[in-house]
């Protein structure tokens, strides 16, 4: 009987070695989730200011707020949570959508990657977990259910005034760049599409979009890793904007614009695309950018090397 077992035993290992799980599909960028200190006031920043309704409120046993949702387009979220501590990193965690959930856990556990035991359903009801990418950084892995309230939502919230429909990338702190890149392109098959640099020196930006997709990440790379309290400007939100004169009429335009005091200025960036930079009261950047370059042509990468 135990020699029996032990067959049944090597042959299940064989099997799964010579048949790895294989990595499901990664849609897109599901949604960025941050730490806020007045709640309010990001309330008027992403509500009133940038246009964006608020779908989702959950609360905690005492009924103080536990995190809302500001819905950006259909699969598309900002998740908003009161800070836990004043003067701290911004960034709760980044999420991607995916097709299969448990397949990703199976997939990512057969990589060496430290995962849960089980997926779980979340409060919004979408199976989900978390991981850690090589920075530290959460990574949500979010599969939206048929009875979850994304999809039960569909088509409801996206009526008003927003200031974009689409979120394209989410940019995320990068002190060490090798491991980041074994982690989102060489396990989870994010596919680089871009290096950039600001003096041809240093390696500043390289966007590595999801495999099945056209939603990336950028990482904003650092020799010297800014303060916890100063990384907002670098953990940013881009929001897409076919004009961004337009943008930034319809911006100034709205109520909410007089209380808003930095400036407002149109800047082309390394990559040759138009962008307009704002900012949330706790200083984390919102990026509106055009799809295309100035002059419709492609910019190159950089071969310049990353910091260390």
């Amino acid at each position: 009987m135990k020699s029996l077992l032990l067959v049944a035993l090597l042959s299940s290992f064989l099997l799964s070695a010579q048949h790895p799980p294989k990595r499901p599909k990664i849609l897109g960028v599901s949604h960025i989730a941050l730490f806020v200190h007045d709640i309010e006031k990001s309330r008027e920043y992403y509500r009133d200011l940038l246009g964006y309704k608020e779908v989702f409120q959950l609360d905690n046993p005492n009924g103080t707020l536990s995190l809302t949702f500001v819905k950006i387009n259909d699969r598309q979220y900002i998740e908003l949570f009161p800070e836990k501590e004043a003067n701290t990193d911004r960034l709760n965690h980044i999420s991607v959508e995916v097709d299969d959930a448990e397949a990703m856990r199976l997939y990512l556990a057969s990589k060496g990657i430290k995962v849960p035991e089980k997926v779980s359903k979340g409060r919004i009801r979408n199976s989900n977990f978390n991981v850690k990418d090589a920075e530290g950084h959460t990574l949500e892995i979010v599969q939206y259910e048929p009875d979850g309230w994304t999809i039960r939502d569909n088509g409801k919230a996206i009526d008003g005034p927003r200031i974009s429909t689409r979120m394209p990338h989410l940019g995320i702190l990068v002190g060490a760049l090798e491991p980041q890149l074994k982690f989102y392109r060489d396990i989870l098959g994010f596919e680089e599409t871009w290096r950039g640099s600001r003096d041809g020196k240093t390696l500043n930006w390289v966007n590595l979009k999801v495999p099945d997709g056209n939603d990336y990440l950028e990482f904003m790379l650092y020799d010297q890793m800014p303060a916890p309290a100063a990384r907002g400007t670098q953990h940013h939100i881009c929001l897409e904007v076919a004009d961004i004169e337009k943008s930034l009429a319809e911006i100034k335009s709205r109520p909410a614009a007089r209380n808003y005091t930095r400036p407002l200025e149109i800047r082309t960036g390394i990559n040759r695309r138009r962008q307009l930079n704002l900012y949330d009261p706790d200083g984390t950047r919102t990026e509106l950018m055009e799809p295309n370059t100035v002059d419709g042509k492609k910019v190159p990468s950089s071969p310049a090397p990353p910091p260390h």
